[in-house]
């Protein structure tokens, strides 16, 4: 063999090595393996990491122990918070409702204690009727703040299904105008997931992305997972039938626009049952709010100047008016304000 073709092939053979080398990603220098796969993120883009609040830090240290030995496996509270897309373990929100519920009591005792002997030694109040007003000061709030804690997270995993549903029937629009398209599944869930407008389906899609993305899952378990941790039952039956149609062979376009007009008309049903709901609650507020305090406030002033009454029966009854009057009413027409903006408000985008 001459030199010159021994050369050639020498040259072929170096330039063959050079090409199965791996090119470096980075220029300051070789870096370690990451692993069998290589996430792709925004530029400039950090990992966001879930921690506590300093005061939520505080309960957890101070009845971390006390909970983790008295409390019980609370699937329900977990799958709230899952639901309400609360980062919290189910332990840490069991700690943060205890402490505030025992700091609420402690800070209840002491005004209690003082508002009570206020109202026997300056303003002459029956001893048994200050001591009902101070037991009530002292364990209401206590109890309240407990009960609104501890429902929170079902309360926002409602609030986000009510916003779902009310957004659905558009997004099925969109979903179907995408499909109509032929586009994939998983780039329409993550086309969904630069969308703010659809609100918390929005956040939704955003999971099931980040399966796909982020985690490697394929698109129909992550569909799948997305459809167990949601807590709207409509968007969690468009889930599993997306998942069912794909695997048993099915068409999605048409079961899209099939969903799209089905998710129409339930609206214009939803709808109709709001307004109704509202005629019924707007009635009730005139029989309870307005109708029945106006009446009694009358009833309890007659019996307050009655004459040959004793005393202090007087005293009971101008202080249960005052409690009527400043109490009742106000926080009655409040709830019912809170309640009628709460079921009719535009969820924030």
């Amino acid at each position: 063999m001459s030199p010159e073709v021994s050369d050639i092939f020498s040259r072929i053979e170096s330039s063959k090595k050079a090409y199965l080398k791996t090119k470096e990603t980075s220029t300051e220098g070789p870096s370690k393996s990451n692993g069998p796969r290589v996430v792709k993120m925004r530029q400039g883009a950090i990992p966001d990491y879930v921690r506590l609040t300093k005061y939520q830090e505080f309960c957890w240290r101070t009845m971390g122990k006390v909970v983790k030995k008295y409390s019980k496996p609370n699937s329900k509270l977990e799958l709230s918070l899952l639901q309400a897309h609360i980062r919290l373990r189910a332990e840490e929100y069991t700690a943060y409702v205890w402490m505030t519920s025992l700091i609420t009591l402690i800070v209840t005792l002491t005004v209690g204690l003082l508002f009570g002997g206020v109202l026997i030694a300056l303003a002459g109040v029956d001893a048994s009727m200050a001591m009902i007003i101070t037991v009530m000061i002292i364990l209401l709030p206590p109890v309240l703040a407990f009960v609104v804690l501890n429902g929170s997270p079902g309360s926002k995993a409602k609030s986000r299904k009510r916003d779902i549903d009310k957004r659905i029937g558009a997004t099925m629009s969109f979903i179907s105008a995408m499909a109509s398209a032929d586009v994939n599944i998983d780039t329409i869930f993550k086309e969904l997931a630069r969308q703010p407008i659809y609100g918390e389906i929005q956040k939704e899609a955003e999971w099931i992305t980040r399966d796909t993305e982020l985690l490697g899952i394929d698109i129909l378990t992550a569909i799948s997972k997305g459809a167990q941790r949601t807590p709207s039952s409509k968007f969690q039956e468009f889930l599993q039938g997306v998942v069912t149609t794909a695997t048993s062979g099915g068409q999605l376009k048409p079961y899209f626009l099939q969903k799209a007009e089905q998710f129409e008309k339930e609206a214009k049903l939803d709808m109709r049952a709001q307004l109704e709901t509202l005629g019924l609650m707007a009635e009730t507020f005139v029989t309870v709010v307005v109708a029945f305090p106006l009446f009694l406030v009358v009833i309890m002033a007659i019996m307050a100047i009655v004459p040959g009454s004793s005393s202090g029966s007087s005293d009971t009854t101008l202080l249960l008016l005052w409690l009527v009057v400043g109490l009742m009413i106000p926080l009655s027409q409040f709830g019912f304000i809170f309640f009628i903006w709460n079921t009719t408000k535009e969820s924030t985008m």
